[in-house]
């Protein structure tokens, strides 16, 4: 449930949590907080003294008295203050900007540690408004706006008391006009935040749209559907626009009211004022003074009404980044119970005991029923089945992207949830069939997450090995070639190629390769082929498989089907015994080699 849609009760405690968050952030900068408010305080209360000194100067005229002093003096209060207020204005600037870093590297911080399941609940688009768009209205809480409110109270009770000293009738009736504003406006306000809150998730949704757009934008191409992401795209322009008019309207509607109400009451205190002059009752000097009190009402009403449409803002952009900070995390290095060995250089024993496990959200299947696995360290194992077998969510379940809602996966005899989560991806070459490439350089995306010095003749090694010696040379900057988004300037055998050459480099005790070679041609992938086994004959290597060349070759192959495991052993025990892997040796699992783009070559359908 959002802000906008929650009762009275519940926006009120979310409220409350919000202004927590603010008093968090702003808790490290008291000192130069407390300082800059004083700074712009004085300041303030200096311009206050111009409509006295104003008088003065007038009751000097009318004696016939020297203007020198008296304009030199207010000259003075005037440079004194705008400096003043110069100075309490930078160092606000500067706690706002140190604060929104703050913000902004926690919610990285807690992004990047999140739970892929996360993603299922937030979206990465919203993500990035969290980021970029609501931090920025947290710095107008965090710096100016808390500062103007507080000067626009203080300015207000002291010209309020001014105003009394000068002509306590002449307050009563100007109090009595502005405050049947307050009470109108009053009621006003509070829509702010509702409108606030609803502007800033439709931005965020604006960004979800644009990022899912941007993230398949040639698939968006091939298909010609701009057309139908560009009405998604103005639908959710329009929301935001809509909200954000709605906002300047009740923004308008409230200066003006406030603008009306002083005004109004300078028409009653001109014509009140004036005859109290022409009386006697008070001189023309306190008159003037009184309407300049007036007219410097402006600037703490306006400050006050723009601080309560700002608070809204940001109260509702700190309860959203206040969501993320909340995000279910992986542990961090050192919260795990056992540390299996540092540098260790030996094969991985993986072992699997009654893993039952389901993706998260409502009422979502579960995928694995109960499997029990065990993979002996060192030499290759090639898991085969039909599409939905659950194959992928092992690799899922080692790399500790979810945990099993149900009996546990082992690592050298020890849970994976017991693991150094650093130390246990550490030790783990992982290859996707989709093989991601980041923009950047080709070095950035082979040395990603490797933190040892890597020397260049290790690199080329590598991609002499993964076949990609060709492609390096062809590129005008060599592996420092940038790649392009998601390696868009490269073919998707190019991509797996980047990818196996990536894990290799980390130096695996156990590779992982989920339909690794499936965009690969015969030549490209007999020869990583040869390289897989040659690994597997130090390391361990568990495979999804789908080519008859691989699972042959493979020491063990283990058959699953409706997320339990079927059977297991060897290519000829199992074309013997199971009729679903004689099945799938047959038709449209295991296919023979074909060159790439011929019929039937890079069948993958086992997932």
């Amino acid at each position: 449930m959002t802000a906008s849609e929650a009762g009275p009760e519940k926006a009120s405690v979310l409220e409350a949590a919000a202004w927590r968050e603010i008093v968090r952030y702003l808790t490290p900068h008291r000192k130069p907080m407390v300082l800059a408010t004083v700074l712009t305080l004085c300041g303030a209360l200096i311009g206050l003294s111009q409509p006295l000194m104003t008088k003065w100067i007038i009751g000097a005229l009318g004696r016939g008295g020297a203007l020198t002093g008296p304009l030199l003096l207010l000259t003075a209060a005037l440079v004194g203050g705008a400096v003043l207020n110069a100075v309490g204005y930078y160092l606000l600037g500067r706690v706002a900007e140190t604060v929104v870093l703050t913000s902004r590297r926690e919610m990285v911080s807690r992004i990047l540690r999140m739970r892929i399941g996360e993603t299922h609940r937030i979206r990465p688009g919203d993500l990035m408004s969290r980021v970029a768009s609501d931090t920025t209205l947290l710095r107008q809480a965090a710096g100016q706006t808390l500062v103007d409110a507080l000067k626009g109270v203080l300015m207000l009770v002291a010209i309020v008391v001014l105003m009394g000293l000068l002509d306590l009738f002449l307050l009563t009736l100007t109090l009595a006009v502005l405050l049947a504003a307050a009470v109108l406006i009053g009621c006003v306000v509070p829509l702010f935040r509702r409108y606030s809150t609803k502007v800033q998730e439709a931005i965020g949704d604006l960004t979800a749209v644009l990022e899912r757009m941007l993230g398949g934008f040639r698939t968006v191409k091939a298909s010609g559907a701009e057309r139908q992401e560009a009405e998604k795209l103005d639908a959710a322009t329009f929301q935001a626009w809509s909200f954000g008019l709605r906002l300047a309207r009740l923004g308008g509607v409230v200066s003006a009211g406030a603008l009306l109400a002083v005004h109004l009451s300078f028409l009653v205190v001109l014509g009140v004022g004036g005859g109290r002059v022409a009386s006697g009752a008070i001189p023309v000097g306190t008159l003037i003074a009184f309407l300049l009190y007036l007219f410097a009402l402006i600037e703490p009403v306006a400050g006050l009404i723009a601080a309560a449409s700002t608070f809204g803002t940001a109260v509702a952009a700190v309860r959203r980044i206040r969501e993320v900070r909340e995000l279910d995390v992986e542990p961090v290095l050192g919260e795990a119970v056992v540390s299996p060995g540092e540098a260790v250089r030996t094969p991985v024993g993986l072992a699997f005991r009654g893993v039952r496990f389901r993706y998260p959200g409502p009422d979502t299947p579960r995928v694995l029923h109960g499997v029990d696995l065990d993979i002996p360290p060192r030499g290759m194992t090639a898991v085969v089945g039909p599409s939905g077998a659950g194959k992928s969510t092992l690799f899922s379940l080692i790399e500790r992207f979810y945990d099993p809602v149900g009996g546990s996966v082992l690592v050298d005899g020890t849970d994976v949830r017991d693991w150094p989560l650093e130390e246990l991806r550490a030790a783990i070459g992982y290859v996707e069939q989709d093989a991601p490439v980041l923009a950047g350089t080709l070095r950035e995306n082979l040395l990603l997450g490797i933190y040892r010095e890597v020397p260049d003749e290790e690199i080329h090694a590598v991609l002499a090995r993964t076949r990609l010696s060709a492609v390096v040379d062809r590129l005008p900057a060599g592996v420092d070639t940038p790649v392009g988004h998601r390696g868009s300037t490269l073919s998707g055998g190019e991509r797996q190629r980047i990818a196996i050459a990536r894990a290799l480099l980390r130096r695996p005790r156990l590779l992982l390769l989920d339909e690794a070679t499936s965009q690969l041609d015969a030549v490209n992938e007999a020869s990583l082929r040869d390289v897989v086994l040659e690994v597997a004959r130090e390391f361990t290597v568990l495979v999804v498989a789908h080519r008859l060349s691989t699972v042959t070759r493979a020491d063990r192959i283990v058959v699953m089907e409706a997320g339990r495991v079927r059977a297991a052993g060897s290519h000829e025990e199992l074309v013997r015994k199971d009729m679903l892997y004689q099945e799938l040796a047959a038709t449209q699992l295991l296919v023979p080699d074909a060159p790439e783009g011929a019929p039937g070559a890079g069948a993958a359908t086992a997932r």
